[in-house]
C-alpha cells in the first residue's frame, strides 16, 4: 500500500465497474462451488442498500449499520502512556472472553514519518529504525478500547501480512533497506539502519515477542501472505515496480509442517521460494497479468513455479533475478487471503506509463483465485480502467457505483469477499462476490485516505477496518450476513 500513487494524484473519481463470472470460484471449504450457468436459477441475492452520508462526516454506511472509532492515532494511548501510532494498515481479529476481541494491527511507517511505534524493550528488531511495527488492541462489538500495547517495533513500513492457523499474525515490511543505509525523515530527523529490512515477522497477541525476521520467506517489498491448509506452503505478494512485482510460493522442507514456534526457528535458506508463472494455452509464460482482461474471466490458467536463485537479495532484488517473460509480473500485487481450497490475490491497478507492457490493457483492479489442488489461477473480479478518473475529476452522482484500486482483501464468514479501496477518488470498502457483483458497503466521508486491514470478528458480528489517515480503527456492526451471506 505504497504512498507512491497518492503523490502522483490529487483528488479524483473512483473508476471502474466490478465485473465477474458466475460460479467460477469456490470460497470456503464449507461452501460448495457453483457450476457454471447455475447462478441464475438460485434465489436472487439481495442488493446492498445505498450508503447514507454520515452527519459526522467520517464514514458513510447503509441504514441499519453503525460504527465506532476504536483507536485514533495521536489521540488514544497505549498502556505505556505513549500515543497510538499512525498509519494503521493490515490487521487480524481474534476472539476473546466476555464478548471481547483482540486486534493485531500494522503501522505502515518509515523512520522520521508519522507517529512511530515506540521502541519497547523486548519488541525491538532494529533500534536504528524508530518507525513501524504492530500494536495489539482489545475491544468489543461496541468499539470500546480496553487497552493497546506494542507487539513488535523497530521494523519499517509494515503494510499487510496474514493470520496463521495457530492464532498469530505475520507482518510484512513493504520496503528493502540495507544495514548501514542512512535515512532522513520528513521531520528532519536522521539515522542509520542497523539491520537489513524487507522481511516477514511473526507477532503474538499475548504480550510475548520474538522480533526475528523469517528470512526463509525472502527479502523484497512484501505486501501480504496466506498459509495453505496443509501447513506446508505460504503464498506471498510483492508490491513493487521497475520491474513489476511477483507472486511467490514458499514450500517447507520435506517432512516439515508449520505451527507454533516453527517460523522463527527456520534456517535462512529453509525450504524453497519460487515465483509464479501463468502458463498460456500454447505453453508460453504470460509476461504480465495486465494482458488478461474481463474477456478471460473465469478461465483457469495452469500455474508453474520457478525457484528464486538468491532469496535474501543481497546483490540483486528477487524480482530482477528473472528475465522478462520468464515469470508473470504484475503492478501492485497487494492483498492475499487464503481459504481451504485456494488463495485470493489482488492487483490494485495498472494504467499509468510504466505500470505494464505497452501492448497490455490498463485496468483499475483485478482479483484472482489460485486453486491449490488444480494448480490453476483464474480472474474472478475485474475493474476496467476509466480514463476520465486520471485528471482527478470527481464523480459526485455515481461515486458509489464506480470502483478502483482494490487493495487488502478478506473472505467473510459466509464466503464472499471484502475489498478495501486505495484509489484515485472517494475510497470505499467493497463487498464482492466471486462470480457476481461488487457493492460499496462503506465510504470515507472524511478525506480521500485509503481503507486498510478489513477483517471480521470470528463470530461475524463486527467488521473491523482501518482508515489510514488520520489513523482510525473502526468497528462496524449491522446485518452483514443478510447482504454478504
Amino acid at each position: 500500500m505504497s504512498a507512491t500513487r497518492r503523490s502522483l494524484l490529487t483528488g479524483g473519481a473512483a473508476a471502474g465497474v466490478g465485473l465477474a463470472v458466475a460460479g467460477a470460484v469456490p470460497a470456503l471449504a464449507e461452501a460448495k462451488p457453483a457450476k457454471p450457468g447455475t447462478l441464475g436459477r438460485k434465489r436472487a441475492r439481495e442488493p446492498f442498500p445505498p450508503l447514507v452520508e454520515d452527519p459526522k462526516g467520517i464514514l458513510a454506511l447503509a441504514e441499519g449499520f453503525t460504527y465506532a472509532i476504536v483507536t485514533s492515532a495521536g489521540e488514544t494511548t497505549l498502556v505505556t502512556g505513549e500515543k497510538t501510532p499512525s498509519n494503521h494498515d493490515g490487521m487480524m481479529a481474534l476472539g476473546g472472553k466476555r464478548g471481547r476481541y483482540t486486534l493485531i494491527q500494522n503501522h505502515e511507517i518509515e523512520p522520521g514519518e508519522g507517529i512511530p511505534v515506540p521502541l519497547v524493550e523486548g519488541t525491538v528488531y532494529d533500534p536504528g529504525a524508530p518507525s513501524g511495527g504492530c500494536t495489539v488492541i482489545t475491544t468489543d462489538a461496541g468499539g470500546a478500547n480496553f487497552g493497546e500495547f506494542v507487539a513488535i517495533s523497530g521494523t519499517s513500513t509494515n503494510c499487510a501480512g496474514g493470520p496463521t492457523p495457530w492464532g498469530t499474525w505475520l507482518t510484512c515490511e513493504e520496503t528493502v533497506n540495507d544495514a548501514g543505509e542512512e535515512w532522513e525523515g520528513e521531520d528532519g530527523t536522521k539515522g542509520v539502519y542497523e539491520k537489513d529490512h524487507g522481511y516477514v515477522f511473526e507477532v503474538w497477541a499475548d504480550g510475548s515477542a520474538d522480533p526475528r525476521p523469517i528470512k526463509a520467506f525472502g527479502r523484497y517489498d512484501h505486501e501480504a501472505l496466506a498459509i495453505d491448509k496443509t501447513l506446508t506452503q505460504v503464498y506471498l505478494s510483492e508490491d513493487a515496480d521497475e520491474p513489476n512485482g511477483l507472486f511467490y510460493r514458499w514450500t517447507a522442507p520435506t517432512g516439515m509442517k508449520l505451527g507454533p514456534g516453527v517460523l522463527t526457528s527456520l534456517a535462512d535458506d529453509a525450504g524453497t521460494l519460487a515465483a509464479m508463472q501463468i502458463i498460456l494455452p500454447d505453453g508460453s509464460v504470460l509476461p504480465d497479468v495486465a494482458y488478461l482482461t474481463s474477456a478471460q474471466m473465469g478461465q483457469p490458467f495452469k500455474v508453474k513455479w520457478t525457484t528464486v536463485p538468491e532469496r535474501d537479495a543481497q546483490t540483486t532484488p528477487c524480482r530482477e533475478q528473472f528475465a522478462d517473460g520468464e515469470v508473470t509480473r504484475g503492478r501492485k500485487f497487494e492483498g492475499v487471503w487464503g481459504t481451504d481450497e485456494g488463495v485470493y490475490v489482488v492487483n490494485s491497478y495498472a494504467w499509468e506509463e510504466g505500470d505494464m507492457p505497452a501492448d497490455a490493457s490498463p485496468h483499475d483492479g483485478m482479483v484472482w483465485f489460485y486453486d491449490y489442488k488444480a494448480e490453476t489461477i483464474q480472474l474472478v473480479t475485474y475493474f476496467p480502467h476509466q480514463a476520465q478518473s486520471e485528471d482527478g475529476a470527481p464523480a459526485p452522482r455515481f461515486g458509489d457505483l464506480t470502483f478502483d484500486g482494490p487493495d487488502n482483501v478478506t473472505v467473510t464468514p459466509w464466503g464472499s469477499l471484502v475489498l478495501a479501496e486505495d484509489g484515485t477518488g472517494a475510497s470505499h470498502v467493497l463487498g464482492a462476490f466471486p462470480g457476481g457483483p461488487s457493492y460499496a458497503i462503506a465510504r470515507n466521508d472524511l478525506n480521500d485516505s485509503e481503507f486498510c486491514g478489513p477483517c471480521f470478528s470470528p463470530d461475524g458480528k463486527v467488521l473491523f477496518v482501518n482508515m489510514q489517515d488520520p489513523g482510525y480503527t473502526l468497528a462496524i456492526t449491522g446485518p452483514w450476513e443478510r447482504y454478504l451471506g
